[in-house]
């Protein structure tokens, strides 16, 4: 099994700023790509932030963050991933959008290199049909933010060899998580159980069965969830939760996985939830003497 001494994280956004930052705290040198500069600027201060949190917390060691910081570097460019030995792709949930990154990383990365999709959803191996190295294609499913979920879901495609799965493996688990692993469906494991309970949720909400806040509490205090449904849905945005519903949807093909029309309608309306400042709730700051209407 190859060592892992360098590894490319494409997309800065929540999601690739955590892994990078994941791989940069076990001892990995990251080059994270972004096409804008702007994100990437924001990724290393998000990433610098939540280290020290880390570091003030007693759960990281100044010396071993500091390293850590010095360990990113960033990229605009693809051509500045050669050196890795493992690529992770955190961008849009967008099956044709990764397979045109993983046909343009094929030609670009090393013969060894293996390429990792942190799809929630997406075909493994129909991601891996658009390169070279199918036997090298795999997915690293991360829960969100990376820094502090203990969960990693791998799915191997139809072509991933044992030696690119267990490089992978012991990747997650030097990275300090838990694995499960998953065959190649639509949804894999934790969203194809998690998804339509969100999207039962907007059914309910769209129907009038409840508000949103006691459809949250509900959910809470009735059944131990950290986190009520409307509310993580805002958390992972509510573009990623219908793009997820969508692929069951097709993927599967039964017709209890079709996307809540409220949720659509949130999504054509930009109410993406914490990202955009408005979701299910409203996040943004409003003045006292404005009302809100209750449907916010």
């Amino acid at each position: 099994m190859a060592e892992i001494k360098v590894i490319g994280v494409v997309g800065s956004g929540q999601m690739g700023s955590g892994i990078a930052q994941l791989a940069a705290v076990s001892g990995i040198d990251v080059w994270l790509h972004d096409s804008d500069s702007l994100a990437l600027t924001g990724a290393l201060k998000s990433i610098s932030n939540s280290i020290q949190r880390f570091v003030s917390k007693g759960l990281l060691s100044q010396a071993v963050g500091t390293d850590a910081l010095g360990r990113i570097r960033c990229a605009s460019n693809l051509e500045e991933l050669r050196s890795a030995d493992v690529i992770i792709e955190a961008i849009v949930e967008s099956e044709v959008v990764k397979k045109k990154l993983f046909s343009d990383l094929d030609k670009i990365v090393k013969v060894s290199a293996i390429l990792a999709s942190n799809t929630s959803s997406i075909s493994i191996t129909r991601l891996a049909s658009a390169t070279s190295r199918p036997t090298q294609v795999i997915g690293m499913h991360f829960m969100n933010p990376p820094p502090i979920m203990k969960l990693v879901e791998i799915v191997r495609g139809a072509d991933t060899s044992d030696e690119t799965f267990s490089t992978i493996k012991a990747l997650a688990e030097r990275f300090g998580k838990t694995i499960i692993c998953s065959q190649d469906y639509s949804g894999f494991i934790v969203n194809r159980i998690l998804m339509p309970m969100i999207n039962e949720a907007f059914f309910t909400l769209y129907t009038g069965v409840a508000t949103k806040e006691d459809i949250d509490t509900g959910m809470k205090l009735g059944t131990n969830h950290p986190m009520g449904p409307l509310e993580l849905a805002d958390f992972i945005g509510l573009d990623v939760c219908l793009s997820i519903m969508k692929v069951l949807h097709a993927g599967l093909g039964d017709s209890k996985y079709a996307p809540c029309p409220l949720l659509v309608q949130y999504v054509d309306a930009g109410r993406l939830g914490r990202k955009r400042g408005i979701g299910v709730y409203n996040y943004r700051k409003i003045p006292q003497a404005v009302k809100l209407s209750p449907n916010l």
